[in-house]
């Protein structure tokens, strides 16, 4: 068994432990504790370090006075999260001025009750709006694969956290890809899960449309155990579904005997880079998967997607446009302005558009149970790096590294992205994608693909 206390241990290992009475959950977080404070100045992870709460918690498990599945583990969440007795910060310099959070959200709360400790808070993109890591009012997370690099984001802190081994499990939001990129290219399990499947309550929004909470681990039964703990309905959020919970991690045993896979051709083959390609097939050829399939007007739907982002992110930024424009990143600033001046007509026609493709996707689901695809178009770009060339055009980096996860999170599509990493390169993810409320399959897939030896998430 890994060594509890070591950065290699999985929140797994890590709570077989403590539950066992091999290690103290105040172990576990002491040498946490001094694993952030030596790797932090390497890739600028965390925004905030709620240490002495750690330790009051980690004594409380050490006296019997909690339990759980998780019990000792410590984790880490996207500063978008609310951290009781902290400003949500998301990423932004405004909220850092706004109200003290009075509890705690409601994922954390759930991981907390499951006995996993809560170490802090990461950084990320301002407002969500990213797909770089980088922030220009906290300094960009960095890719601990190669610290030159992007994490991408916008939940970059959470995959430097985990891919540096400062913490086995983080909490990050996705969007448009804002977990399955930096997973893609940081190496790591992420997953991303139906929309509405995990409560939102005690976040701080960005797009309600999509807005997706979940897990980015270094292995499979990680993401399970955590996305277990975390399910259930939650009447502070909207959207949140009264499904009762399944839990997927007794599904992890049951292998991809009777998925029907597929591999998704068209679009998702054209504008990536020989790697992103080349891991789909690495893949397609573990799991012996053949068949091609084309997932119907994927351009168009990130374009709605894109309409959608604009307008509702910039109207719920509005007011702040207006009083503060001075404190925004200059970036975040032009995209939520544009987003602001749209007609509303274009979100109406976005909106339709969004019910024919979901109807459309969904008959491919009646053929197939498993799509791949590039999580991806290439590996981790330089930090700094604005322009990037894909298909042998010239386009954004910040704009295009979402390029394959819009189009599937757009109608709320669960994905668990198995990383490959690459020796004398980096790492680039695939995506699984499943029908809705199947992550079970999509976990099983990547578990296969994890005891195969073909994803790992090994910390740098």
């Amino acid at each position: 068994m890994t060594d509890p206390l070591s950065k290699q241990a999985t929140a797994t290992e890590i709570a077989a432990a403590v539950m066992s009475g091999k290690a103290k959950a105040l172990a576990v977080i002491d040498a946490t504790l001094a694993r952030i404070a030596a790797t932090e100045p390497t890739v600028n992870a965390f925004t905030d370090i709620v240490a002495e709460r750690a330790r009051i918690r980690a004594v409380e498990i050490d006296r019997g006075l909690h339990r759980g599945p998780m019990l000792g583990v410590p984790f880490a969440v996207k500063n978008l999260f609310d951290i009781k007795g902290l400003p949500t910060r998301a990423g932004s310099k405004i909220n850092n001025d706004g109200p003290i959070a009075a509890r705690d959200g409601s994922l954390v709360r759930k991981l907390e009750a499951a006995g996993a400790i809560l170490v802090g808070g990461l950084n990320m993109g301002e407002y969500a709006y990213d797909f770089t890591g980088e922030n220009a009012h906290y300094g960009p997370s960095r890719n601990p694969r190669d610290p030159s690099r992007m994490t991408g984001g916008s939940s970059g802190g959470s995959g430097a956290a985990v891919a540096a081994g400062e913490v086995p499990i983080a909490l990050g939001s996705d969007t448009n890809g804002s977990i399955r990129v930096p997973s893609s290219l940081c190496g790591l399990f992420g997953l991303k899960p139906t929309y509405g499947r995990l409560s939102r309550a005690g976040s701080y929004p960005f797009v309600d449309a999509f807005d997706h909470l979940g897990p980015i681990a270094r292995s499979v039964d990680d993401l399970a155990l955590s996305f277990d703990a975390m399910q259930g309905w939650d009447p502070d959020d909207p959207v949140c579904t009264d499904r009762p919970a399944e839990p997927t991690v007794p599904a992890l045993l049951e292998g991809i005997n009777g998925l029907r896979i597929a591999i998704a051709g068209d679009y998702f083959e054209r504008g990536a880079q020989p790697e992103a390609l080349e891991a789909v097939a690495t893949v397609a050829k573990a799991l012996g998967a053949t068949r091609k399939i084309a997932i119907p007007e994927a351009a168009a739907a990130r374009s709605a997607a894109y309409v959608i982002t604009a307008i509702e992110g910039g109207q719920l930024h509005l007011p702040r446009l207006k009083s503060r424009p001075q404190d925004f990143d200059p970036d975040t600033r032009e995209r939520f302005m544009a987003g602001a001046l749209l007609p509303g007509s274009w979100y109406v026609k976005a909106q339709r558009f969004r019910r024919r493709y979901r109807t459309n996707v969904q008959k491919l689901f009646g053929e197939v149970d498993i799509i791949l695809a590039p999580a991806t178009p290439c590996t981790a770009p330089k930090l700094g790096q604005v322009m990037m060339k894909l298909g042998g055009v010239e386009l954004p980096v910040r704009a295009n590294l979402g390029l394959f996860t819009q189009p599937i999170s757009f109608i709320g599509l669960p994905v668990v992205v198995a990383p490959l990493q690459r020796p004398g390169g980096l790492p680039i993810g695939v995506q699984i994608i499943a029908n809705h409320y199947q992550e079970a399959a999509a976990l099983r897939v990547a578990r296969a693909l994890e005891k195969q030896g073909v994803a790992s998430a090994p910390p740098a």
